[in-house]
């Protein structure tokens, strides 16, 4: 009877569980309203969709694209990323399992002597000392009657979609500035190139002017305005050099290795610009990490309203027990050394003097910064891309400039060399005419590079199904104690 007593409680605390399945805690997630704009400011007459595609492969150059593969595979950011993402997996599979009984087991042997003085006394005769065997299998099970371990559940799954939302925005933000940051290296190169061409020929013009200025036909003037072009020149060299060895430096590290010389593909001249993505504000809301990341974490902080609201209600625990006692090894396991046990316990709270109130108003205000936090990242988003949108045809619109300017001033200071050798002018006008050229020329390297930038950050801003392509790469990336 006692056997069929404790099968009856556990049979009516489970019907319990089944009727009270359904009471759930809390405000369900419902997605703020955003106030999304129809259109950008700046609308890029691309007709093709191509943010989902391996954007910087349309540079066509294969060492870009062999580097943008190291820094998926090697950058330590990335790895940094994806062991989080298994942090807070193992943080979800322990709320998980509070849904479900805890089974356990338990075995001791122990060798006792027993006090002759003690209570009560030992018979005189009989032997103090004694083993004991015990083993014992037990389950405990807290009934989650008020769903604050299924809104803890929703609160850990949240996080673990926000922390891969965290690990995307890590990889796109790489691949960004690794695309980036190769873009300047090339531009810085070929400012170097037409710093130590121009360099070139200003020392070959100064050589000459010091054989004319010795065969009186230049003055010391003359030599002195070309000798001071070429040493202002020759001062922009080292300056860019440096530029370029920073830039090395930052992106070696970038792709997890010690500082050094990066290799090189195609020129500046060279690269082909990827067409533009185009896309509406609202989309961004679909595949911007950080928008996705900042939703999630929105989606925690309101479950956890549901959490903290569960604490002023009662909770249930069921606990069981079947094991063996025996002093004798050989009776261990018998019937007559069979013990079990059946409880269940209800506890809950009278008096906290504001404690729960306080959690849950903490709870409350979390959710309330994560929508402010929501909402300022949607705004910011706009913003990005608007900028990158409007970058890009501005850019293309000073370069188109920035180009004629330089073939202007290639022919004008040809023309103006003529008229020197042909003694029309002195040669402060063409000292004129190639400073112009040689800063035009440092200015066109410059804003090619700004253009093409420019696209990345497009993409950097839009985001889109690239950043999953670029993350199946990353993923291959070892981490100590398993694989990703």
């Amino acid at each position: 009877m006692p056997r069929m007593h404790g099968l009856k409680v556990c049979l009516c605390a489970a019907v319990a569980t089944v009727l009270l399945s359904g009471c759930l805690l809390g405000p369900d997630y419902v997605r703020p309203d955003v106030d999304t704009p129809e259109r950008w400011r700046v609308e890029y007459p691309v007709a093709v969709e191509v943010a989902n595609t391996a954007w910087w492969k349309q540079f066509d150059d294969p060492v870009l694209d062999g580097l943008i593969d190291d820094a998926l595979r090697e950058n330590l950011d990335v790895r940094i990323a994806a062991a989080r993402v298994e942090q807070f997996m193992g943080v979800l599979n322990a709320t998980r399992s509070q849904l479900f009984p805890q089974v356990g087991y338990d075995l001791n042997a122990s060798r006792t002597r027993a006090s002759r003085e003690g209570q009560p006394p030992i018979p005189a005769g009989a032997d103090p000392y004694f083993t004991l065997y015990q083993g014992a299998v037990g389950a405990a099970w807290q009934l989650d009657l008020f769903g604050r371990v299924r809104r803890l559940n929703e609160a850990a799954q949240a996080r673990v979609y926000a922390s891969e939302q965290a690990r995307r925005g890590t990889v796109l933000s790489l691949v960004t500035t690794v695309a980036a940051s190769y873009i300047t290296l090339r531009g810085l190169d070929r400012q170097l190139e037409v710093a130590e061409a121009t360099s070139h020929n200003f020392a070959e013009t100064a050589r000459i002017f010091d054989l004319r200025f010795k065969a009186g036909i230049v003055s010391s003037t003359e030599v002195s305005q070309i000798q001071s072009q070429y040493q202002q020149t020759r001062a922009t060299i080292p300056l860019i050099e440096q530029q370029i060895a920073a830039l090395e430096n930052l992106l070696s590290i970038t792709l997890g290795r010690n500082p050094g010389p990066i290799p090189r593909g195609k020129s500046i001249d060279e690269l082909i610009a990827p067409a533009v993505p185009e896309g509406l504000p609202s989309e961004l809301l679909e595949r911007r990490p950080d928008i996705i990341q900042a939703e999630q974490n929105l989606v925690a902080a309101n479950a956890n309203i549901g959490a903290t609201r569960a604490l002023y209600f009662p909770s249930l625990s069921l606990t069981g027990l079947l094991g063996s006692v025996s002093t004798a090894a050989g009776n261990f396991l018998t019937g007559p050394a069979s013990t079990w046990q059946a409880a269940a316990a209800v506890s809950g709270p009278i008096f906290t003097f504001g404690g729960i109130k306080g959690q849950v108003r903490s709870a409350e205000a979390q959710a309330d910064e994560a929508v402010f936090v929501y909402q300022r990242t949607i705004l910011n988003a706009f913003r990005e891309t608007n900028d990158a949108l409007t970058g890009v045809v501005r850019k293309a619109e000073e370069l188109t400039a920035q180009e004629a300017r330089v073939r202007n001033l290639r022919e004008s200071a040809r023309l103006s060399r003529l008229k020197f050798d042909y003694g029309v002018v002195g040669y402060v006008e063409v000292l004129v005419a190639d400073n112009e050229l040689f800063a035009a020329e440092i200015a066109l390297a410059r804003v090619r590079a700004e253009r093409y930038t420019e696209i990345v950050n497009v993409y950097r801003a839009v985001g889109g199904g690239w950043v999953d392509t670029a993350a199946e790469t990353a993923a291959t990336a070892s981490v100590p104690g398993g694989s990703l």
